[in-house]
């Protein structure tokens, strides 16, 4: 019998940007800590003068604000780690005498340990789970307490990619109610029948005094702002304990969230003890159906869907790990504008902000938790595959900490209705880094690794022990959606236990396989989990009915897993480390998005080794007309109409021609004349879309464009464009600007060179293409900044940014 996951659920996202859902009174107490980069001897301890110390607001990421030098590792840009200690002082109101006291960390990256008045309350290893400690037992009542975090990032290659340092995510201080709601403690599933949707809420009640009566009242409320349906339970929560109360709403006719129209009600939860109201919870709800079957893929509310997908790192070039919410929010705009519909965390959980977006933005996530089990892989110290790899990694603490980081990612995660998918692993089959098979001796991947099988490393097999428990865990926490992995080597781990516990097989740049595999193992259903650029993959997916899906490496540039000194990371992205959309960007348009679109590029083809390939096309032409007078020049359209023909100067010097399936663009051979070059397209015969290149004179003047801001945020992101004596952007410039500010501070200048050596944080930067962006920060919502942006041989401009 073919296997088939049908799964009906309902999500809660959190109430706002990286709270803590579920319970109490929480304060945001991101300001004014004091930051030591270096150990101090016993710097947890109560009572310690650190005014000497750095002044600082989290998030915050030591590392990406220090030198990039040739002597660290290539796999996290060769940026420090180290140890830092991070102390703050807190005011518990006397008044608040008889609450319980919490502390909550987003995210640590990591070994952290935190202390308050001196006393330790505990570690977390894990630079990427949310965590939180109780402070009450050590409380000055009435009085300023101490909070002392120790970050230990000493070992700094122990990522493939860059991670920061630091409390790179939001904190919260929470008060509750002696009898309050649980820490992520309320969620629900759904069942839709018959255009009616029955919602099952779980809500976990933690009470730490004697046994006690309570009343739990649940209001869903529409997105303009009506109460649609309630629920309300009397109860006892028992004393000491935890306690589980079980509830139902029924809706009629409910609106569904999908990618086209992500719809969220509002779930208010309210707790009461007698009629005093002890605390309350506000989440964001979305009610869809999903399906998988080995046959025919996956469909969101029974409309077979395909997954245009992208993996993600949680960087975001000079910002480093702490990344705003308005940041990911335009970054993801920009993804959405090209068709992508799905995002992977590759490979770890992410800031709640991320989900919070998708969930509003209508993207399909793939959660995922671990790069790396038992044993540690390599993590490449002078370039990519390059030299001696080192062997720093999370690995050193998975034994004891797999259960306890996976089980908290999903309670904290599994009410997104963007979430789809856990993923319990990422390529920890990859052969030989580390473990190996006889099977190796006679086949490989297709992706570079040491052939033949390595008697001395650890036995493959051993895969498919661990991905039980692993799978097990998420049982425990979540049952309403499918256990995915990525894998590397489904050749090495069909000959284990390890694909066939899984709910969901995810093959990374393993198209060739989808054929044979889905024959030989017919229940089995399959996507890429990640992969290449090419046209080719992508038709495997689109051609292919059991195939649903597909994650690109990547969707943005990131930082680490970099070159040779002095790269700063990788540009594999449709996105550059600005945000900004690259020519690739607009060929993977082509082949998602459903509106007509078209895009003109062109180069010249001095490569030898390229131009004895034959008519090479390249996917990823700049958007430059700007030559030698009559040289020969490659011109490309990238679009997803039926034909396209080229103009120049008003007149066609590219014939009509149709799309050519085969590469997806349609190109000419031209000499270069200066003007306007024109790209028409055509759907039925009729003119549709229309993309142009003007010549480029010379860099004239900056424009400046302030993004909206849709976010509680004080950050602004200036677009920076350099523009010629006519209007037109200047692709090829890269004039030097310099940013002056008042009533506010510059978090960095990105221009998405990928010069490690270069300096991102001070106030002068060059432009790449033409184009940067300035990040900056509010001093308050009531000053208003003004910014002054120069540069040599241009007019400077000032903008008020209210």
């Amino acid at each position: 019998m073919n296997k088939i996951i049908i799964l009906i659920v309902i999500a809660i996202t959190i109430t706002k940007s990286g709270y803590p859902q579920g319970f109490g009174y929480k304060e945001q107490i991101n300001n004014d800590w004091f930051f030591n980069l270096g150990d101090v001897q016993y710097g947890g301890r109560e009572f310690l003068d650190c005014r000497q110390w750095t002044a600082v607001n989290l998030p915050h990421d030591w590392s990406v604000k220090q030198n990039a030098s040739p002597e660290l590792a290539s796999c996290t840009g060769f940026l420090p780690g180290g140890i830092g200690w991070y102390r703050k002082e807190v005011d518990i109101p006397l008044e608040k005498r008889g609450n319980k006291v919490y502390i909550y960390f987003e995210g640590v990256y990591n070994n952290s340990e935190v202390f308050v008045n001196g006393k330790w309350l505990g570690k977390r290893p894990n630079g990427y789970v949310s965590f939180m400690y109780e402070l009450t037992p050590y409380i000055k009542w009435g009085e300023k307490n101490s909070i002392a975090v120790k970050v230990n990032h000493s070992e700094d290659a122990d990522s493939r990619w860059y991670t920061g340092s630091g409390i790179y995510r939001d904190v919260y201080l929470i008060h509750a109610n002696p009898i309050h709601i649980n820490l992520w403690g309320v969620t629900y599933q759904t069942t839709i029948e018959n255009n009616r949707t029955i919602i099952n809420i779980n809500t976990t009640i933690d009470n730490s005094i004697e046994t006690a009566s309570i009343k739990i009242i649940h209001e869903l409320v529409d997105a303009k702002g009506n109460q649609v349906a309630s629920s309300s339970k009397n109860g006892k929560a028992t004393g000491n304990s935890q306690t589980d109360f079980s509830q139902s709403i029924k809706l009629d006719s409910p609106k569904l969230w999908n990618i086209d129209s992500p719809y969220l009600y509002t779930l208010n939860t309210k707790v009461y003890k007698g009629y005093e109201l002890i605390d309350e919870s506000s989440c964001k709800v979305g009610i869809r159906k999903i399906e998988f079957d080995p046959n025919t893929g996956f469909s969101l509310n029974g409309k077979n869907t395909k997954l245009k997908g992208v993996c993600i790192h949680h960087d975001a070039g000079v910002l480093g790990s702490a990344v705003p919410k308005s940041v990911w929010r335009h970054r993801l705009e920009q993804l959405k504008s090209l068709g992508c519909n799905a995002i992977r965390t590759s490979h770890n959980p992410q800031a709640t902000d991320l989900y919070d977006l998708c969930d509003e933005l209508g993207f399909i996530v793939m959660d995922e938790a671990f790069d790396e089990w038992e044993y540690p892989k390599n993590k490449w110290i002078d370039g990519w595959n390059k030299g001696t790899p080192g062997h720093q990694g999370s690995f050193e603490y998975f034994r004891e900490w797999n259960k306890k980081d996976l089980k908290d990612q999903i309670l904290r995660d599994r009410n997104h209705p963007s979430i789809i998918m856990w993923s319990i692993g990422n390529e920890v089959d990859y052969p030989n880094d580390p473990y190996t098979h006889p099977i190796l001796d006679d086949e490989g991947i297709g992706q570079q690794h040491v052939r033949g099988m390595l008697k001395n490393h650890p036995r493959a097999e051993r895969l498919g022990e661990i991905a039980k428990e692993l799978v097990a865990t998420v049982k425990e926490a979540d049952t309403s959606r499918p256990v995915t992995a990525a894998l590397a080597g489904a050749v090495m781990s069909n000959y284990t236990e390890y694909p066939f516990v899984l709910d969901v097989v995810g093959y990374n740049y393993t198209e060739n396989r989808y054929d044979t595999d889905h024959q030989k193992y017919p229940e089995r259903i399959l996507y890429g989990s990640e992969n290449g650029h090419s046209i080719q993959a992508w038709y495997a997916v689109k051609e292919k009915p059991f195939i649903f899906g597909q994650f690109l490496w990547t969707g943005i540039d990131y930082l680490g897993e970099a070159g040779p000194w002095p790269s700063r990371g990788s540009s594999a992205g449709l996105l550059n480390l600005a945000g900004d959309i690259k020519p690739r960007g607009y060929f993977r348009k082509s082949l998602w998005s459903e509106k007509p679109m078209v895009y003109v590029g062109s180069y010249q083809q001095f490569d030898n080794r390229r131009a004895r390939r034959g008519n090479w096309l390249s996917a990823d032409a700049p958007h430059v007309w700007n030559y030698d007078k009559d040289a020969p020049v490659k011109v490309v359209c990238y679009t997803n109409c039926e034909e396209a023909e080229l103009l120049l100067n008003g007149k066609i010097i590219g014939k009509r021609q149709p799309y050519d399936k085969e590469t997806g663009i349609i190109a000419w051979d031209v000499n270069y004349t200066p003007g306007e070059l024109k790209v028409v397209a055509f759907n039925d015969g009729k003119e549709v879309v229309s993309d142009n290149i003007f010549t480029n004179t010379m860099p004239a003047h900056l424009k400046a464009e302030v993004l909206e801001t849709k976010d509680n945020e004080l950050v602004r992101q200036v677009i920076v464009t350099v523009l010629d004596e006519n209007g037109n952007h200047v692709v090829l410039a890269d004039n030097e600007v310099t940013c002056r500010i008042t009533g506010g501070s510059l978090m960095g200048m990105e221009s998405a060179s990928r010069n490690a050596s270069e300096n991102y944080h001070d106030n002068k930067q060059r432009c790449v293409n033409g184009r940067m962006v300035i990040y900056l920060k509010k001093d308050s919502t009531q000053t208003p900044m003004s910014v002054k942006l120069s540069s040599p041989l241009i007019e400077s401009i000032s903008l008020e940014i209210n």
